[in-house]
């Protein structure tokens, strides 16, 4: 202080000496800040104010020093006795001193020596009252540890016991509340750093087992289908046998809702009961057949760990792979009820699954999601049902699929799935129901119609009519006055064929059952596809049989008659319908069997084949003529070929007798078909007569022929006169062989001039003589060689009439060319 004090008033004397002004702030004020600032400002001044300052100013500055060196020797001399004086002092006080020293240090050895046995005293209670307070803070330590060592504990025994939600739940407690009290330990850190490894092993666990399950799900969903609808099936037996007993309580009989009679459905149900009786203590659930722990866990496992969407997403993602799989079905599927049945429950079961899911389970399943699954999956079968069924040729296996489809809908109805679409697929499996069925009844048709005899049925006594009658609905009072033995008109085939129809029918009803349609449906259904097996299976058949070669006429008129008793049986089987599903036939839109019309269109092909039959016949008799066309005189009798042609119509004949004729309808339905067939016989026979005659290879023909021929004509006329056939006016029938008539008498009379004078007048005597037919025989009549001695009798008594037939054939010619002239004859 004094030194800088010193200095501030040098420089201040030397800047005044030098005429220096300068304004110096008090360094004191500031703690000596400026200090420095003081000689950078002189030497500024210096420097910079005037010339030789520099000269000058270190003379001034030896010169202050001079001074001030002499100030300070005269301070020093001022102090220098007080100096001496102080050092005096302090020698004298230092002897003593050296005492006080000595009597200090044997005072701290003696305090030592004294004190030693206190220390060690003290350090034993300082040690001991060190480890005491050690002991208390590791008992408090201790208790803190101990219960997160306990937990810790816990955990890896939840863990080895595969309580794994548990663990989670001791792991969220041992972080939330035991770890941060011991978080400063090196062990807790330890633990803290291997819960994420448990956690992860818990999840791989859990994944593991849920695998294993759905692995075995997939494996058992058949077992779970299976049981799922055989309940279905049981509660709706139940329902049905409780619905029947009301019906019978109350006095009504039930059809439709059994969709069979109730005799039948009595053989069909009381088996299944039997069997659910003595089943009834073993009923099942989905719970008892599948362990859905895993599920559980595993949800409740990722609910803890904060990854449930993770879990949801992978368990829809897996069960819809399995869908897909169960979706599939085997490629020889349909060639077994076995095959469907598996298809069945493998996805019955698989839906079971998922609905026992979604109802225990929270936000693991939706309904959206099942209903999604469940449409794909619907949409899937459709198809499938579809392209496989179509395969089906057996009826019985089209129906046992549909039973098959109709539990398969009832069931999975029952747990909330909408099925709708699964009974219009049946309508259209029902259409494919009926082809199946019209197939099969075409083959039993075949099979009646080759082991018919077509003869009528024989009856020795009323046992037998009573068997017949029971078969079949036939009502004949003349019939039944007469006495045993005795027959009915028809043959073995239609009882068979009426009983194949009521079989058809039933057959077609147990595809209805249980579709969920009103009694009028079914009716209708019924009556459209018995109009099928009647309109198109049936009638095939018949036209069928009527066209096959070894059906003889005789076969013929049978199939007649069988056909007229089952179309009077048609109003039967309306009743029958009528009965089974009590709709009565005046409703308004019920359908009418069409068997009438399918019984006439065939009738009438067996008429039509009877007349083509019996012309063929004819040509067969024809072609065994064997005319000598040159002979000179007839043998006097009938051609052996026409006399048996004759015989074989009149047994024909003699067949259409057994025509039905109860009614009069019939009657006159059978005299019409007799007459036409005798009609178009004997038309035929004129006209391959006349055919005969005028045969392009026939060059000439002798009057013997002609009166030959004659003969022939004559036996005709004969047998058209005697009525084979009862029911022709007059001489219809004769009219038949009237071209041949007047032809032949023309020529054996050869009455020319009355031909050609009357010619073209309605009352002609030979009206029905065409010009170019007598032309034609005339000219086989000539004489055109030498062998030819036709005229030789005209010659004889006149050789004029050679030029007579040559006049005769120019005018025929001429009637031939359109050109009439007078006769000079």
């Amino acid at each position: 202080m004094k030194r800088l004090l010193g200095m501030e008033m040098i420089e201040k004397g030397l800047l005044e000496e030098m005429g220096l002004e300068l304004n110096l702030k008090p360094w004191a004020t500031d703690g000596g800040a400026h200090f420095w600032e003081v000689p950078k400002t002189a030497f500024r001044s210096v420097y910079d104010d005037q010339p030789n300052a520099h000269k000058k100013f270190m003379e001034k500055l030896d010169a202050c020093i001079r001074n001030h060196d002499k100030e300070i020797e005269k301070m020093c001399n001022f102090h220098h006795q007080g100096f001496v004086d102080a050092i005096t002092e302090l020698l004298k006080v230092r002897t003593d001193a050296e005492k006080l020293k000595v009597q200090v240090t044997d005072t701290n050895r003696r305090f030592q020596d004294a004190g030693k046995e206190v220390i060690v005293q003290t350090e034993d209670i300082i040690r001991c009252r060190i480890q005491q307070r050690n002991i208390t803070t590791v008992v408090e330590k201790l208790q803190l540890c101990l219960p997160v060592l306990e937990m810790y504990s816990k955990l890896k025994e939840q863990m080895s016991a595969k309580r794994y939600y548990s663990a989670l739940k001791t792991m969220e407690q041992l972080e939330n509340v035991y770890f941060p009290r011991v978080s400063q330990y090196r062990f807790c850190q330890l633990m803290i750093e291997n819960l994420p490894k448990l956690r992860e092993d818990i999840k791989e666990i859990s994944m593991s087992d849920l695998k294993d399950f759905l692995e075995s799900i997939r494996k058992h969903s058949d077992k779970i289908g299976e049981t799922a609808m055989k309940q279905a099936q049981q509660q709706k037996l139940f329902s049905v046998i409780l619905q029947k007993q009301n019906n019978v309580k109350f006095g009504k009989t039930m059809y439709i809702n059994d969709r069979i009679p109730e005799e039948r459905s009595e053989i069909v149900l009381k088996p299944v009961f039997e069997e659910e009786d003595e089943n009834e203590e073993e009923v099942l659930t989905v719970q008892d057949l599948v362990d859905f722990s895993p599920v559980y866990r595993c949800l409740h496992i990722y609910s803890v760990l904060g990854d449930e969407e993770t879990f949801e997403n992978y368990y829809r993602k897996q069960r819809k792979k399995q869908a897909r799989l169960v979706l599939q079905p085997q490629s020889n599927m349909h060639e077994t009820v076995d095959g469907y049945r598996r298809y069945f429950t493998q996805i019955v079961g698989f839906f079971v699954v998922e609905d026992h899911i979604l109802h225990v389970t929270q936000g693991l399943v939706t309904r959206a999601y099942t209903d999604e699954l469940w449409n794909m999956a619907l949409s899937k079968i459709i198809a499938v049902l579809r392209a496989h069924s179509s395969y089906c040729t057996d009826p019985d296996l089209v129906l046992e699929l549909k039973n098959l489809i109709v539990i398969f809908a009832d069931t999975l109805q029952g747990y909330g799935f909408p099925v709708n679409r699964l009974f219009d697929l049946l309508f259209e499996i029902r259409d494919q129901y009926n082809e199946t069925l019209l197939k099969k009844w075409a083959g039993v048709f075949r099979d009646i119609f080759e082991e018919d005899n077509y003869s009528p049925i024989p009856i020795v006594n009323e046992e037998e009519y009573k068997t017949v009658i029971s078969k079949f609905p036939f009502q004949d009072p003349d019939l039944e006055k007469q006495s045993f033995p005795k027959k009915l008109p028809m043959s073995q085939s239609v009882p068979h064929i009426y009983i194949q129809v009521k079989e058809f029918i039933y057959a077609s009803l147990k595809f209805s059952e249980s579709l969920h349609r009103s009694s009028t449906e079914i009716d209708d259904m019924l009556r459209k596809s018995t109009n099928l097996l009647l309109t198109r299976t049936l009638s095939s058949c018949l036209l069928n049989l009527i066209k096959k070669p070894h059906i003889g006429l005789t076969e013929l008129v049978q199939i007649i008659i069988n056909t007229t008793h089952l179309e009077q049986a048609c109003k039967y089987l309306e009743d029958f319908i009528t009965n089974i599903t009590n709709i009565s036939q005046e409703t308004v839109h019920t359908t009418r069997l069409y068997g009438l019309s399918t019984f006439k269109d065939a009738r009438h092909a067996a008429e039509g084949e009877i007349y083509t039959k019996l012309n063929q016949k004819i040509d067969e008799f024809v072609q065994l003529a064997d005319y000598d066309w040159t002979m000179s005189e007839p043998d006097g009798r009938a051609s052996g070929y026409l006399m048996d042609l004759i015989n074989f119509l009149r047994s024909i004949f003699q067949v259409f007798t057994h025509l039905p004729t109860n009614s009069n309808d019939h009657a006159a339905m059978s005299g019409k078909v007799a007459q036409t067939a005798c009609m178009s016989a004997c038309q035929h026979l004129s006209t391959s007569l006349m055919q005969m005659l005028l045969d392009s290879e026939l060059k000439q023909i002798s009057m013997g022929a002609v009166q030959q021929f004659n003969l022939d004509v004559i036996q005709c006329e004969l047998f058209a006169s005697s009525e084979p056939v009862p029911g022709f006016q007059g001489d219809t029938l004769q009219l038949a062989f009237i071209d041949l008539r007047q032809l032949l008498d023309l020529f054996m009379v050869w009455d020319w001039s009355t031909y050609l004078a009357d010619y073209g007048q309605p009352a002609s005597k030979y009206l029905r003589v065409n010009p170019n037919t007598a032309l034609t025989l005339l000219e086989k009549m000539k004489d055109t060689s030498k062998k030819n001695n036709i005229f030789a009798q005209f010659r004889k008594n006149d050789r004029d009439k050679q030029k007579l037939i040559e006049t005769v054939v120019k005018q025929l010619r001429s009637l031939v060319n359109g050109k009439k002239g007078k006769t000079n004859i």
